[in-house]
């Protein structure tokens, strides 16, 4: 066991270390840097060509295998929006101080771009399964993209397949039992804190039911197919995220006389607590590489710009344009990171948990309960009680979404069949999450969702030049009124079908 400990902290580190978050920083920079910045540059544009549909057109469905764009953008923030946007922030700031936030929007900032190249590969590369639905993701832009270059054949095929067993792995992890536990944990405190629970196969019982009750839920939405899951998102996403954000309002306006401090102060640490100095500057340098570490990762973490999974979802989409698609990846980090989990934040840095004059926590804080706590203090019990219910919901949304990443990577590989024997395993591991203790398999999980972004960035770094080209052929398009002709697929005749649709103004 130590040594699978051991094994798993080398890779991890190796995933989520300098070599990962660089290489995730440096794939944003660039995809910033070729696309000339579309995130602000255009933002009027993707702004109005996501947000500002989403009650005429985005509702619009006007290819019969494929989703409405607001029903796609809710299920991608299915899994998404999570755990990551409140346990998960509280853990950045009390690990990294509040400079954390800072590096989490920078992050946040570079993954828009990321997000955005993704989806905009992804339906380029996407294509009909056997049941007539859109099949996209990084394992066909990998086997197709970079399988196509001259003696790369073989390793686009085999990062295609590496993508997808860390993501059938990382979905029963961190997608799945990681979320129910987390789960279990909170609600068994909050609600049932004290309750005796009587052992059943040397399980507790109370774990067990609240496992039964989740899997018989999450069953009744999987197994209805994608376009269930699609239309629980599309009814349940909107409301908790707008609860949550309303929530979030008032805790801070109630705290409104903090708010200059909490946002220099996140300034202020960005490279680390000023409490060092002297001789501990090697004590220094660590605390602010921590700060830029957990900032970024846990940016990671909330908005999953670079692992390439909420690329599945997007590829349903029935806009026949990759760069359309590509911007509600923007839209999608925007909300995630750059409103929700700054709310989070500016919640927790007013709490008064966090030191904003030294910017360390404060002694016996505990991340995990630090947000509930913050809403409590204003709300009394029902705050607390608000945040633990979000936190739930947030969960749950997570495991529907990753039950669909899982199921669409084993239909890659193994065909339409065996993604629905995935589904019936995922649901049964369910039970398994709400009664397991041990932590080293959240940890193993979250090293494969690490190890699942190394593929898929190396996928987006070799389409550099497609990425250009679609962008600069939507902008001289859409924005500057060019009569060119539009680079929809890669696939002849999906790109005629696409073409002769657009024509007809179903697009």
């Amino acid at each position: 066991m130590e040594t699978v400990i051991r094994v798993n902290d080398i890779i991890n580190g190796f995933a989520w270390g300098n070599f990962g978050l660089s290489l995730l920083l440096g794939t944003g920079l660039i995809c910033s840097v070729i696309t000339g910045f579309f995130q602000i540059r255009h933002i009027r544009h993707w702004f109005s060509k996501t947000f500002g549909v989403m009650n005429r057109e985005g509702r619009i469905i006007n290819d019969a295998g494929a989703l409405a764009q607001f029903r796609t953008f809710c299920t991608a923030l299915c899994a998404t929006i999570g755990t990551g946007n409140i346990a998960g922030v509280s853990t950045a700031i009390c690990v990294g101080g509040p400079g954390a936030v800072l590096w989490m929007w920078i992050a946040a900032f570079f993954g828009m771009m990321v997000k955005y190249s993704e989806n905009v590969l992804g339906l380029y590369y996407r294509r009909r399964n056997s049941e007539g639905a859109w099949s996209g993701g990084p394992m066909y832009y990998l086997e197709d993209g970079l399988g196509s270059i001259k003696h790369c054949k073989n390793l686009g095929r085999v990062l295609g397949i590496l993508f997808c067993i860390f993501t059938i792995l990382a979905s029963f992890g961190i997608g799945n039992m990681g979320q129910i536990n987390k789960i279990t944990i909170n609600f068994e405190a909050t609600f049932l804190h004290g309750l005796k629970s009587e052992l059943i196969m040397g399980v507790p019982k109370v774990e067990l039911t609240i496992g039964v009750v989740l899997m018989m839920i999450a069953s009744a939405i999987i197994m209805g197919g994608f376009r269930r899951l699609a239309a629980v998102s599309e009814r349940l996403i909107p409301f908790m995220s707008i609860a949550y954000i309303v929530g979030c309002v008032i805790i801070i306006l109630l705290n409104a006389e903090k708010l200059p401090m909490i946002f220099s102060s996140i300034f202020k640490f960005a490279f680390g607590p000023a409490a060092i100095s002297g001789g501990a500057a090697g004590t220094a340098v660590q605390m602010a590489f921590n700060t830029i570490k957990n900032g970024c990762k846990r940016g990671v973490f909330s908005n999953e710009a670079g692992l390439g999974s909420s690329v599945m979802v997007h590829s349903n989409s029935c806009v026949r344009e990759p760069v359309r698609q590509g911007m509600w990846g923007i839209a999608e980090v925007f909300l995630d990171t750059m409103v929700i989990c700054t709310l989070t934040a500016i919640v927790v840095l007013g709490s008064g948990e966090i030191d904003l004059n030294t910017g360390l926590a404060a002694e016996g804080v505990n991340d995990a309960t630090l947000v509930a706590r913050s809403f409590a203090a204003f709300l009394g019990k029902p705050g607390e009680w608000f945040v633990v219910l979000a936190v739930v919901l947030f969960a749950f949304t997570t495991v529907l979404g990753w039950s669909y990443y899982g199921a669409k990577v084993t239909e890659y590989l193994l065909g339409v069949t065996w993604a629905k024997v995935y589904r019936v395993v995922f649901i049964v591991l369910i039970v398994f999450g709400a009664v397991m203790e041990s932590n080293l398999a959240w940890d193993i999980s979250d090293t494969f969702n690490g190890l699942m972004m190394i593929p898929n960035l190396i996928g987006i770094i070799v389409h550099v030049p497609l990425i250009i080209k679609l962008t600069r052929n939507y902008t001289d398009r859409r924005i500057h009124g060019k009569d060119i002709s539009p680079m929809l697929s890669f696939d002849p005749d999906i790109q005629r079908d696409a073409e002769a649709a657009i024509e007809k103004g179903m697009d």
